[in-house]
């Protein structure tokens, strides 16, 4: 078999086999453990701890109802740990160390959080003494309380690695009373999927395998899930009062988790300004005081303006502007409509010097203003360009349709970058692994090339560069940002965005594109 492809996932329930390999036996009388599903083990016992350990810190990847894990206390034992404080011992077994998590559900209005404590057994006898071959997790309940919907209804769930010939892992439970554990039931397609994350999680941790996308760069996880939850409760009546013929499932909840990454990244970049704080403190709203952009933000094809109301509707101060207006504008309250706006967005006009008596191209553009581009289209290459000659504060690029500045872009095509002189933009490899560019090993596609050049584009004009991989609904969720000059107020970079704007012009080939609809009420 080529050692580079996954083994293939072939599961048996244990009732075919009942006596292959006996269950385990607990101290307790109480507790019967029950086989309920094997598969060959494809790696060695070595690797266990660290395949199950993936297992341990990620529970939200085997189940979308929980939201993530967040560890309580750990726990080491030895050889002269005294018994009282080991917990629910195991024949023949030991336990190495033990940790108690909390698991967070991702409707807490729906289901409730739970305690669990996950613990490493070794065995005491035989050739493979002392080494971690077992993971209990056991369920930590109140009295009177019971299983949330997401958890198992066991008491004692197993992940066992036995190391017989050939090795097998298999999953054993200590249920609850009259629980059926028949193919269909809830508990054995639960504990299959379970042993398909541990024998995928064992064959990655056998071939180093390690994740091409890189999610939480910037912003914690942990911060921005649980501020995500909050604004997903504040704005998700928008589904049912979708105004649009676009899937409101998809378009509410990435706009809610743009905004709260972008609530999240200002509050890391900017700090209060004295003075600034207008604001009624609100306990229940954090958010209202925290440090923003001095000139606000500009969305750049807002779209149905939804980013754009929802910012405004939390606090912040900003504008969006577009080609057109949509259904949706007339039905956001008085402070969004009059923050959306129809405007055709006209780059040449910086060939003409129309900033040298500081009077913006764009009329909503406030100086220290926050550019945002969330699937900007033909706008997405002009940002750090429009960022770097307006003196912006920053901004967040999200590409989608790739295209150059007056052309779709392709493969060799587009403004090059070779005369820089940054060392990260010269070595290639290392900036593209650096910023998580993907394109790695020769697999280039359209999309990882556009990027690999907006990020070029950027530090051309005189951007720190950072990426991160958004945690939105779409496929399309990669991001660029902007939020730190390479060297403050150097002319150099203003000269070489308006050298670009210059060749544009030359060429010819740039469209202004024309205000449609009824622009005028807007």
């Amino acid at each position: 078999m080529d050692s580079d492809v996954r083994p293939r996932f072939v599961p048996s329930p244990c009732d075919i086999h009942p006596h292959t390999i006996p269950p385990l036996i607990s101290v307790s009388q109480d507790e019967v453990w029950l086989p309920i599903v094997s598969c060959p083990a494809d790696f060695s016992l070595d690797l266990f701890e660290c395949a199950v350990e993936q297992l341990i810190h990620h529970p939200e990847y085997n189940s979308t109802l929980i939201l993530r894990s967040e560890t309580i206390s750990q726990t080491f034992y030895s050889h002269d740990t005294d018994d009282s404080d080991i917990p629910s011992d195991l024949k023949s077994h030991r336990p190495t160390y033990s940790i108690q998590r909390k698991l967070l559900p991702r409707r807490p209005g729906r289901d409730a959080a739970i305690e669990q404590r996950c613990t490493l057994y070794a065995p005491i006898a035989g050739t493979h003494v002392g080494i971690p071959c077992m993971l209990v997790l056991s369920p930590l309940l109140p009295p009177g309380a019971s299983l949330p919907y997401y958890h198992p209804t066991v008491r004692h769930l197993a992940f066992r690695f036995v190391p017989c010939t050939p090795p097998i892992l298999r999953i054993e439970a200590v249920v609850l009373p009259d629980m059926p554990l028949d193919l269909n039931s809830r508990l054995y397609r639960t504990a299959l999927a379970l042993l398909e994350t541990l024998h995928r999680y064992g064959w990655g941790t056998r071939t180093h395998y390690q994740k091409r996308v890189r999610h939480d760069c910037l912003i914690p996880k942990e911060a921005y899930q649980d501020l995500y939850l909050v604004m997903r409760e504040r704005h998700k009546h928008f589904v049912s009062e979708w105004k649009e013929s676009t899937d409101p499932l998809k378009h509410v909840f990435e706009d809610i988790g743009i905004a709260t990454y972008l609530m999240l990244l200002w509050k890391q970049s900017f700090e209060q300004r004295s003075g600034d704080d207008n604001h009624t403190r609100v306990p229940d709203a954090p958010w209202k005081h925290w440090p923003r952009p001095p000139g606000g933000f500009l969305d750049l094809g807002c779209g149905n303006g939804l980013l754009t109301h929802i910012l405004i509707s939390e606090g912040y101060h900003g504008h969006g502007i577009d080609l057109r207006a949509r259904t949706s504008w007339d039905h956001y309250p008085e402070p969004t409509r009059a923050a959306l706006h129809v405007h055709a967005f006209d780059p040449t006009q910086y060939a003409r010097g129309v900033t040298e008596g500081r009077h913006s191209v764009i009329p909503y553009l406030q100086s220290g203003a926050f550019l945002v581009g969330n699937h900007a289209d033909e706008l997405t290459p002009w940002l750090p360009l429009i960022a770097t000659v307006e003196h912006a504060s920053g901004y967040l690029s999200i590409p989608c349709c790739a295209w150059s500045f007056d052309e779709r872009f392709a493969r060799g095509s587009g403004t090059t970058f070779a005369d820089s002189d940054s060392a990260a933009i010269s070595d290639h490899d290392a900036f593209v692994d650096r910023l998580n560019l993907g394109g790695e090993g020769g697999r280039q596609s359209q999309y990882s090339m556009y990027r690999i050049w907006l990020a070029k584009l950027s530090q051309w004009t005189g951007w720190k560069v950072e990426c991160d991989t958004l945690r939105i609904p779409s496929t399309r969720n990669w991001a660029i940002i902007g939020r730190e000059r390479l060297v403050e107020d150097n002319q150099v970079y203003t000269e070489r965005a308006l050298d670009i704007v210059q060749n544009v012009v030359k060429r010819g080939t740039f469209k202004t594109r024309i205000p449609e609809g009824k622009a005028g009420h807007h």
